[in-house]
């Protein structure tokens, strides 16, 4: 079965044709556009041919004109006749129809013809252009694995017939057919193709790995903890595709000046045409006694609209936009639009969270207080039974301190559970409630207790206290430790190379601890202990500063987790850690970066910024070039051939240029 916009076979029938392609193969320009140039271009070059060989022969010559310009012509025709009933009369393909059979009327055989087939080139160049600037989503669609190995019975299945829970067996070599957790065994993992990050990763019991990573050495069994349509891959893919349909202000612009920038040319040229022979004749400089009159008026219409055709700056915009799009999803940054892109170029301040963005995010304990006279291990009990159902790092790093204890702990003596945003938790025991969260969480609940912590403010690692409270008596407090990611540092040195004004870090942990990653990662303005309302307040106090300074200036935030997707939303752009963050922060953000390397975000600066800068060339480039061969056209300067040389040449060098966005 073929594949619907694509010369390759689609054995899965998957592929319908309205929205790229889908058979996972490289997608390639329809041959019936190359055979239709060819055609016409030989046509073309043997109507040359004879006239050259035989002056006494036009007849034969005009006829293969007409020929080449009607092979080359027919879908320009047609699609122009097509527009114009839909009320679209002003657009390339009738501008393009008018001057070619202009050309042919006047008798301007050779240039008629010349029109349509450099059209026609012009068109096969922006087609290639654009379909290789989709290679990029192609191949994340082949990151997509067909087969399930069941761990089980070693059964084939497609991964959609897995459901969550199953364990899947992946031998050396095979990719990761669904998210899941490894459950036994261990292996290095390539993860490039989703991250584009070329360091293997590990992996060993516990590890989470996403659909698509190749495993490399060892056999591993993973648990499925995502259907097929959740996956981090699948997810990706959507993301990038829905890219497509959000233009940035410099594509609205250009499609909107289109619609009125063609009729306006097309009625000048219509002017052209008629008016100075009028004038002339009005004026005694000449008579209109004949079509003669006319003709050179005529002409010079015909090569006004030729020159006039915008398809250069309506292709190439999008065009780039599109290149920088898929460029950086090479990179490992799902920009889920073009208007985001562009808006990422004018990033003048950057608001970090600071747990699983700055920091890993993987806690450990390093200390336990107990208090009212309990000791470390019923401390510690209480913790993990208020954090048993909570996914957090922090509840996960105290379940591995009960269970490293040897704490027998059942999540089934949980009798209800209650998040408390910004704050902690509140569970039901069959002993009564236990509090676990923030100082602030004590104060809120009247639990009175000595708070006092003999935690460093100058380490980095340490600070980030779990106070525990059992039926309003407080049972003391477990210190945590979160180590800064060893890219978070240069993350900063590279946004302040960039020119950026304010870097900032936005958490919701206490002041010691936020104050010590600060430090060690280079950032000058903190706030600590802000809830999730608290975090919108602020980055909205930012960035009005900001915009005050520069109006046009952009502020980024930057999160993973579910507390961030109100401040992601709010964000004039919010970019996620995706790689492992909350679907919830995936979902608000604007930009999800795969890796969860901070120096992405610098990275997605660059790459928008170098794409609005080949942008704004290319609508510089177009608009120079026209402005200065209509004047020509107009002048009688400028004849047909120059014209198609000026319309096509500034078009194929527009695209070239977008093309550059890619890397």
């Amino acid at each position: 079965m073929g594949c619907a916009c694509c010369d390759h076979d689609d054995p899965k029938g998957s592929c319908d044709g309205s929205e790229g392609c889908s058979c996972g193969r490289e997608e390639r320009v329809p041959r019936s556009m190359i055979f239709r140039f060819a055609a016409a271009f030989v046509l073309f070059m043997g109507a040359i041919a004879v006239s050259l060989a035989r002056p006494d022969a036009q007849g034969i010559s005009r006829v293969l004109f007409v020929i080449s310009w009607a092979v080359a012509g027919a879908v320009v025709v047609r699609d122009a006749a097509r527009n114009a009933l839909r009320g679209e009369l002003f657009d390339e393909n009738f501008l393009m129809t008018i001057a070619s059979v202009g050309a042919l009327v006047v008798g301007q055989w050779s240039e008629g013809a010349a029109v349509m087939i450099f059209y026609n080139l012009g068109e096969l160049v922006q087609e290639t252009a654009v379909r290789r600037s989709r290679r990029s989503i192609v191949e994340l669609m082949d990151v997509r694995p067909d087969e399930a190995r069941l761990s089980s019975s070693n059964a084939i299945v497609h991964p959609s017939a897995v459901a969550v829970g199953t364990e899947l067996l992946v031998l050396p070599g095979e990719r990761v057919p669904l998210d899941g957790t490894i459950v036994s065994g261990s292996s290095s993992f390539d993860t490039s193709s989703l991250t584009g990050e070329s360091v293997p990763r590990s992996g060993m019991p516990g590890t989470g790995v996403l659909a698509g990573f190749v495993n490399g050495s060892g056999s591993v069994t993973i648990k499925v903890t995502a259907s097929y349509a959740d996956t981090a891959a699948a997810k990706m893919l959507a993301l990038t595709e829905g890219a497509q349909r959000r233009k940035a202000k410099a594509e609205r612009f250009v499609t909107s000046f289109a619609k009125i920038y063609t009729p306006i040319v097309t009625l000048s040229a219509v002017a052209l045409a008629a008016l100075p022979p009028l004038v002339g004749a009005l004026l005694g400089l000449g008579d209109l006694s004949g079509w003669e009159s006319f003709r050179p008026w005529v002409y010079r219409a015909l090569v006004f609209l030729v020159i006039s055709c915008p398809c250069a700056f309506v292709i190439s915009v999008p065009l780039g936009f599109f290149g920088g799009i898929g460029g950086a999803a090479k990179r490992g940054i799902l920009i889920k639009g073009a208007d985001y892109l562009d808006a990422l170029a004018k990033t003048e301040a950057v608001v970090f969270d600071k747990t699983g963005t700055l920091t890993h995010g993987s806690f450990a304990v390093h200390e336990t207080v107990p208090s009212g006279g309990y000791d470390e291990d019923a401390l510690v009990r209480l913790a993990a039974l208020a954090e048993s159902r909570s996914t957090h790092p922090i509840a996960a790093a105290i379940r591995r301190a009960a269970e490293s204890r040897g704490i027998a702990m059942s999540a089934d003596r949980v009798l209800s559970s209650a998040d408390i945003p910004g704050f902690g938790v509140s569970v039901s025991v069959p002993e009564g409630v236990i509090l676990a969260g923030s100082e602030r969480l004590m104060e809120k609940e009247n639990v009175v207790g000595p708070f006092r912590r003999n935690i460093s403010d100058e380490t980095p690692g340490a600070g980030t206290a779990v106070f525990v409270a059992l039926n309003g008596s407080f049972a003391g407090y477990i210190a945590l430790g979160d180590e800064p990611k060893p890219e978070s540092a240069a993350a900063v040195a590279e946004l302040r190379a960039l020119g950026v004004r304010s870097v900032v870090m936005l958490t919701g942990d206490g002041s010691a601890p936020a104050a010590a990653v600060a430090r060690a990662v280079g950032i000058d303005e903190t706030r600590a202990e802000a809830l999730p309302h608290e975090k919108v307040m602020f980055f909205e106090e930012l960035s009005s500063q900001i915009k005050a300074l520069s109006p046009k200036a952009t502020t980024i935030f930057v999160g993973d987790g579910m507390n961030d997707a109100p401040v992601l939303a709010r964000a004039d752009v919010g970019m996620a850690m995706g790689g492992m963050g909350s679907d919830a922060a995936v979902e608000a953000a604007d930009v999800v970066l795969m890796n969860d390397n901070p120096r992405l975000v610098a990275e997605a600066i660059r790459v928008a910024r170098w794409t609005r800068r080949i942008v704004s060339e290319n609508i510089v480039l177009a608009f120079s070039v026209k402005i200065v061969f209509l004047a020509m056209g107009a002048f009688g300067v400028a004849n047909m051939w120059e014209a198609v040389f000026a319309d096509v040449g500034v078009a194929l060098l527009a695209t070239l240029n977008a093309l550059r966005a890619r890397r």
